[in-house]
């Protein structure tokens, strides 16, 4: 009788599952013919060919040997071709050497894989590449500003712009998969991938990741045509916020903060259509990520019912027993993870994992429902980015790789994403003749402005590839001649060595060398890095460069500073030695020119900060900290009465012009929560320069159950206004967008007033009554 009624509880259980789940929209539109192909080709399918379709494999697995020509490598086809006989691998990644190929050896490359991938398997293989800001991998292609620079820009038209060109130029090597954008919110400054994500705030993320999502696969997730690409969100979730602030270490997150705001971007990508995600390579409250079925298959395949595929991190299997140690072997480690919600395991160099599966299989440890689950995953994605009618591309149907269109729309966007911080007494823009020092370690170096994922996983090399690109000091000679511009940097990085390892000082040559100029431009920052290499123990700018910015300052001469770094180094002690400061972050190839125009005057700066720049080492925040959280006086335009230390604000930036808000209205001031509120705000072009503003709203819960956030951003959008021009900026979003997770882990939007906050504009509205949800998510 108790078996009886167990097995029954059981089967009510995964009834309500399964009907809850039919009662949420299909993140992708379901499409009949794509299914019966899918299930037809599942149906012929062994299980060696089913696990072998779950396993990924490194380019670097493969033998091959360096031509003589240097026209990149061969593949050694016979070793190959037994790879595929035997073990029928599904997928491959990355580039061979590490190091970046050209568009004509990538399909040389896959020309040769998908023939034996056909021949030995009956399906194509999936090649996948970090194209993480434009072409990565493929030289002589289009690298965009990193994608903190994309939210800098606070512009969701490049960053679509940008994927929309990197998925062209990807698709032109017959490449139709990449693992990008990464999505992770950097609300720890001390994180070694800050840069690669769109900063620290979950609303401005989502949008961010939604443009690109569409820009990589266009309108239709289930039709990707031969000009977009596949794309991977990564790395879900919680991977930005490590207690130790270094890469791939564990994190503490609440519940409301997992659901609210870090889960934000990866729902909006996948509602956007994105195919397939990785997943974080560390853990989360104890529970590694790649074995944690609540996360991977309760929120994520049930909760936005979505079919697309998952596939690890870098050898992340592996390390749930090498490392996490909840597994003691490889085969337990595959039967956690593979029942928890893996679809593809990104090995990367080994094909044992193929017999483990099988075992795993027929010993019961892994049902063979959830096999068949992750290969329809993976058949889906083959067929929706149509693999199996057209595995191979043609180089002559994309004029415009590498090209003149797509170089202007990679230097607008680092235009628009450099951030004016300060400007005292006016001292930009420059004039025409003004004598110029450049110094510091970034200002000779394109290794600086491009950053990781450039050309090789680490950036280095990055000034071999991309030579033919100007860097600062090349670029302001270009702008205001060479006679006025003098190059003199005091301190170097050593480019053998760690990305923070540099050369002995030599701060007196640049002290000399400003007897004669009229402004000392300072590049400092960081040197390139990714990963784990770029943990640090320190997040304080370095000594020696401090030290050239403070000796450089007893000349008298205003200094520039020019912050070229992939995440907020503390400079508090030199800010008060600076006229100006403008932060360009990783602006890649058009970096220097962006910088060029700007100083000049040609463009208008109008980036604003998508994370908080912290002043003190030990005082790390968001800007959306609790009420609780205040310990002292906020700095900059953007204090309204809050109260913790920072250099700079998020959302923070200036102009050459000026902008004044009047008149912020709402359409409804008392509401409920199925309404929508629509807002409206005049904004005027006060100054003497045409400019583009960024217009944020933000809101304020002022009584609620949880400790509120202090602010929310919660909408926003980027006009541009000739002088003495107003525009009416209509910004609107749903009531419920103001619900946040209580601590019953529900959301719940409460009965209560509201502050809105444009600008320096601000109204109350009011929630009449409380409404909480029953369901994961709020439609």
């Amino acid at each position: 009788m108790k078996k009886t009624f167990t097995l029954t509880i059981v089967i009510i259980t995964i009834m309500l599952g399964n009907t809850a789940k039919a009662n949420i929209r299909r993140a992708i539109p379901k499409d009949e013919k794509i299914e019966q192909q899918v299930e037809k080709t599942l149906e012929k399918m062994s299980l060696d060919q089913k696990v072998g379709q779950m396993v990924q494999l490194t380019f670097d697995a493969l033998k091959y040997t360096n031509r003589q020509d240097g026209n990149g490598v061969d593949i050694n086809e016979a070793y190959l071709d037994s790879i595929m006989k035997h073990y029928m691998i599904g997928s491959l990644l990355n580039t061979p050497n590490g190091v970046a190929s050209s568009k004509e050896q990538w399909q040389r490359y896959l020309k040769l894989i998908q023939k034996l991938s056909f021949k030995d398997t009956g399906i194509p293989c999936i090649f996948g590449l970090d194209q993480n800001h434009g072409t990565t991998y493929t030289l002589g292609g289009t690298l965009f500003p990193q994608n903190i620079n994309v939210a800098a820009s606070f512009n969701t038209q490049l960053a679509q712009k940008a994927t929309e060109i990197t998925a062209y130029e990807t698709r032109a090597c017959s490449v139709p998969w990449t693992f990008s954008p990464t999505l992770d919110l950097s609300r720890d400054q001390r994180w070694p991938r800050q840069w690669e994500d769109y900063g620290e705030d979950p609303y401005l993320s989502a949008q961010m990741a939604a443009a690109a999502v569409k820009g990589f696969q266009g309108d239709d997730p289930n039709h990707i045509d031969l000009q977009h690409i596949a794309t991977t969100p990564k790395h879900y979730m919680g991977y930005g916020v490590p207690v130790s602030g270094k890469d791939r270490t564990p994190a503490i997150i609440s519940a409301q903060d997992l659901r609210e705001k870090h889960f934000a971007p990866f729902k909006a990508a996948i509602e956007a259509g994105a195919l397939s995600l990785m997943v974080n390579s560390a853990s989360i409250n104890g529970m590694p990520m790649h074995a944690n079925k609540e996360l991977l298959t309760a929120w994520l395949k049930e909760g936005l019912n979505w079919d697309g595929m998952i596939v690890t991190d870098w050898a992340d299997i592996n390390n749930l027993y090498s490392r996490e140690k909840i597994a003691k072997n490889k085969k337990e480690a595959l039967k956690l993870s593979i029942n928890a919600g893996i679809d593809m395991i990104m090995e990367p160099y080994q094909c044992d994992v193929c017999e483990l599966l099988k075992q795993l299989v027929q010993e019961g440890q892994i049902p063979m429902s959830r096999i068949d689950d992750a290969v329809r995953r993976i058949l889906r994605i083959k067929y929706r980015t149509g693999l199996f009618e057209h595995p191979l591309t043609n180089i002559k149907d994309y004029p415009l790789f590498g090209g003149k269109e797509h170089a202007e729309a990679a230097l607008q966007t680092a235009e628009e994403s450099m951030v004016l911080l300060k400007n005292k007494d006016n001292l930009l823009p420059l004039h025409k003749g003004t004598k110029i020092l450049l110094t510091g370690p970034n200002a000779n170096q394109m290794r600086c402005l491009d950053g990781g994922w450039s050309y090789t996983w680490q950036g280095a090399g990055a000034d071999k590839y991309a030579s033919k690109y100007n860097t600062i000091f090349e670029a302001l000679q270009n702008k205001f001649g060479k006679d006025n511009v003098t190059l003199s940097q005091g301190i170097t990085y050593k480019e053998d060595g760690q990305y923070w390892e540099e050369n002995a000082p030599q701060i007196q040559e640049a002290v000399q060398a400003a007897g004669g100029v009229d402004v000392i431009v300072a590049c400092i920052g960081e040197n390139s890095y990714c990963e784990t290499p770029g943990n640090l123990s320190d997040l304080t700018l370095s000594v020696n460069q401090r030290d050239l910015v403070k000796a450089l300052a007893k000349t008298g001469k205003p200094i520039l500073l020019i912050l070229n770094e992939g995440r907020t180094r503390i400079i508090n002690d030199i800010e008060p030695l600076s006229t100006a400061v403008v932060d360009i972050m990783l602006p890649g190839n058009y970096g220097g020119d962006a910088l060029a125009n700007l100083l000049s005057g040609d463009a208008n700066f109008s980036g604003r900060l998508p994370m908080t720049y912290p002043r003190e080492v030990h005082s790390l925040i968001t800007y959306d900290y609790k009420p609780s959280q205040e310990v002292d006086k906020m700095q900059g335009a953007y204090d309204y009465s809050a109260a913790v230390s920072v250099q700079w604000a998020f959302g923070y930036g200036m102009s050459y012009t000026n902008f004044n808000y009047s008149n912020l209205k709402v359409n409804k001031t008392h509401f409920t929560a199925n309404d929508e509120l629509i807002f409206s705000v005049d904004v005027k072009n006060t100054g003497t320069r045409i400019g583009k503003e960024s217009v944020l709203l933000f809101s304020s819960d002022l009584i609620a159950s949880l400790t509120p956030d202090v602010r929310r951003l919660r909408a926003f959008d980027k006009i541009e206004l000739q002088p003495g021009e107003t525009k009416t900026v209509t910004l609107k979003l749903k009531a419920s967008d103001l619900a946040f997770v209580g601590y019953d882990s529900r959301w719940i939007l409460e009965q209560g007033d509201f502050r809105i906050q444009v600008g320096n504009q601000t109204l109350l509205i009011t929630c009449d009554e409380t409404k909480k949800w029953d369901t994961q998510n709020i439609e």
